[in-house]
This record gives structure tokens, C-alpha cells and sequence, in this order.
């Protein structure tokens, strides 16, 4: 697998960086691309009304990107997700930020979102 396989977008599901993850989940998107570096670009759409933004790259099936975003009260926050690819289409991660409880990793899963076909009669 290459990063160029990665490029597209993905639904996700994640929990939240602490202790009662159950009562913390979110939905979203991530849409993944490549700079003039094959370094991936990558843009999270969070529960509709949260983007993040993050840079890294890929290797040996496993992508790494440092991410921020702007939260409460125009605070940037910053945080790195790694993500082992299990195929082009679903990824496993984890990730921390760096105001997040520390005992605590944040999970997300994402999930390709293809193409559909329209069947008309």
C-alpha cells in the first residue's frame, strides 16, 4: 500500500480523549490528500460544525499526522493521531492531545466512503 492508495474520504467514528468514552462519541468525515511531498494533508469534519486540520506522512501501513483546531473560546488546540491502515479502506487509530487527560487515548475508525451507482428503471 502507498499513500496515494489513501487518498479520499472517509466516514469516522471516535471517542474522546478521557475516562467515560461510552458518553463521549462523535461522528464525522475525513478527507485525505497529498502535498508536492506525497505528505498527506488531511481535513476532519467533526459532528457537522468542527474542523480540524493535520499534516503527516505514511509508512508501513501505518500514517501518523499531527493535527489542530481551533476550540472553547478560539483556543488552538493541537494533538497527533496514528492510524494503522488495515487496507486502503478502513483505518484504526488512536490519538492525544496535548490538553486531553493524559491517562486517557482518544480511538477513531474510518471507513471509506464510495462512489454509488444510481440504478434507474
Amino acid at each position: 500500500m502507498t499513500a496515494q492508495d489513501l487518498i479520499g474520504t472517509f466516514s469516522i467514528i471516535g471517542n474522546n480523549q478521557n475516562a467515560d468514552n461510552d458518553e463521549n462519541s462523535y461522528h464525522g468525515s475525513l478527507s485525505l490528500s497529498l502535498d508536492e511531498h506525497q505528505r498527506i494533508i488531511a481535513k476532519w469534519t467533526i459532528d457537522e460544525n468542527q474542523e480540524q486540520f493535520g499534516k503527516g506522512f505514511f509508512k508501513n501501513n501505518i500514517l501518523v499526522i499531527k493535527f489542530i483546531y481551533k476550540g472553547y473560546n478560539d483556543k488552538m488546540y493541537k494533538g497527533i493521531v496514528v492510524y494503522k491502515c488495515l487496507n486502503k479502506d478502513i483505518l484504526e487509530g488512536f490519538w492525544s492531545e496535548e490538553l486531553g487527560n493524559p491517562k486517557f487515548l482518544g480511538t477513531e475508525n474510518c471507513f471509506r466512503i464510495k462512489n454509488s451507482k444510481t440504478i434507474l428503471n
